[in-house]
């Protein structure tokens, strides 16, 4: 299986080794040696909470050049409702459609377009008694990493169909190769506001290759998009009006139960990362029976609230309810004509593969050896204090545990252990100092006084 992708990085010329990330990972994917942050990547979902905390912006998230955009014929930008709300509400849909079509766009197109065609697909799996319940959103991609990694028993409750946004960019692909385009002269570029995203498209959790040719982080979209309209507006250019209408319901698709409200039997949905955790925990232990249907966003406010958006979440949330309002007056089902064209051929395509767990808690291939290191782990914390100090470089006891076992820590990076050894004769208190350096750095140890 191959090795995920990860859009987040560690500037390690950066990187203080405050371990203000380490403590935030809701996986325990962070470590601090030589006093610097340290990913593993088997553990990491791409959720942002450490790009979030981290005071010197040390970690970053990667993106594609804007300009390769103008390597293709066809320029399409696929862009989320939370990016147009963003904007001030002196700014309409079309001045930002309009904008992103003098930046060199041949077409703008928002991603929940595909929001109809997944609803009705997930409705029937919903009335169908023979499917897996309860079910659960692959809206999220952190959240599906989140369950690969840690709640492997509940991959098979995931939904196997495609976001909105693949379905979108499939209808793109499509309908320009009916027209006789190449799919060489298409280039489908995604407006991002997480971390996950950008790791889906560039490693799809259950296909070789996304529809999506790259990805615009959304605070640089927004940057571009915006200096671009206050230079218009200074200079009383035209706009054009967009003829692709979303209704209410796509339009808070991206909110916190944007998906539930349409669904029937037992629901729920849940957002914040550490707060989905702790459902799912409840979930994998049958304490939280009887759901239907299930969504679960690693941010607050889901969408409004993704690392890249420069918005306050619930000023940007209250944006996209006010545009849904007014958004109304449109029939139920309104959505793109364009994209309704091809909702049958889209309804067979969106379906995807079976989702594999990726267990970070797998001490071993071998099981006989997995067996040994756990009753090993056991050992170690017994004789650990149990006080989650994170001191060690590893964020809480288990996890040096579990560090030590698999070769990545020892005994001695645990402060109470070193003192226990110096009482007993068995560690010197320069070898203590030495041991902390390797974990903290050296420069922490040295005054900083003249």
């Amino acid at each position: 299986m191959k090795d995920f992708h990860h859009a987040l990085k560690i500037v390690e010329e950066l990187c203080i080794g405050c371990s203000k990330c380490m403590n935030i990972c809701p996986t325990h994917a962070i470590r601090v040696r030589d006093g610097k942050a340290k990913l593993m990547n088997n553990r990491c979902i791409d959720c942002g909470e450490c790009f979030r905390v981290c005071p010197v912006s040390a970690i970053i998230i990667e993106q594609d050049d804007f300009a390769d955009i103008f390597n293709y014929k066809h320029r399409i930008a696929l862009i989320p409702a939370v990016f147009t709300a963003q904007f001030p509400s002196k700014y309409s849909l079309t001045d930002i459609y309009s904008a992103l079509h003098e930046l060199g766009f041949t077409d703008v197109f928002e991603v929940e377009h595909g929001v109809h065609i997944l609803r009705e697909e997930v409705k029937k799996q919903i009335n169908d008694p023979d499917s897996l319940k309860p079910l659960i959103s692959t809206f999220c991609p952190a959240i599906v990493r989140l369950i690969q990694v840690q709640f492997p028993s509940l991959v098979h409750n995931l939904i196997l169909l495609m976001p909105p946004l693949d379905i979108s960019a499939l209808y793109f692909k499509k309908s320009l190769a009916d027209q006789g385009v190449k799919e060489e002269d298409i280039g489908i570029f995604y407006f991002t506001q997480c971390a996950a995203k950008i790791a889906a498209i560039k490693s799809p959790a259950e296909k070789e290759q996304s529809p999506i040719t790259g990805v615009i982080n959304m605070d640089s979209a927004f940057n571009k998009v915006y200096q671009h309209l206050e230079q218009k507006i200074h200079n009383g250019g035209s706009l054009e009006e967009t003829q692709d209408k979303l209704s209410p319901d796509a339009i808070l698709w991206g909110l916190t139960t944007g998906e539930t409200e349409h669904y029937s039997g037992r629901r729920i949905a849940i957002d914040g990362v550490h707060n989905v955790i702790g459902f799912l925990e409840k979930l994998e232990n049958e304490e939280n029976a009887g759901f239907q249907f299930i969504e679960l966003r690693a941010c607050d406010e889901s969408c409004a609230g993704g690392v890249l958006a420069l918005e306050n979440r619930f000023l940007t949330a209250e944006r996209m309810r006010n545009r849904a309002k007014k958004a109304q007056n449109q029939a139920e089902n309104a959505f793109s004509v364009r994209i309704n064209d091809y909702r049958r051929e889209l309804a067979e395509l969106i379906k995807i593969g079976d989702i594999k767990p990726r267990s970070m808690m797998k001490l071993d291939e071998d099981m006989s050896e997995a067996m040994r290191k756990m009753k090993l782990i056991r050992q170690i914390i017994q004789m650990l204090p149990m006080v989650d100090c994170g001191a060690c470089g590893s964020p809480g006891c288990y996890a040096l545990a579990e560090d030590i076992v698999q070769g990545r820590g020892m005994m001695e990076n645990c402060i109470f252990v070193q003192r226990r050894y110096e009482l007993k004769g068995m560690l010197k208190n320069k070898d203590a100092i030495e041991l902390m350096k390797r974990i903290w750095g050296k420069d922490k140890f040295e005054s900083k006084q003249s």
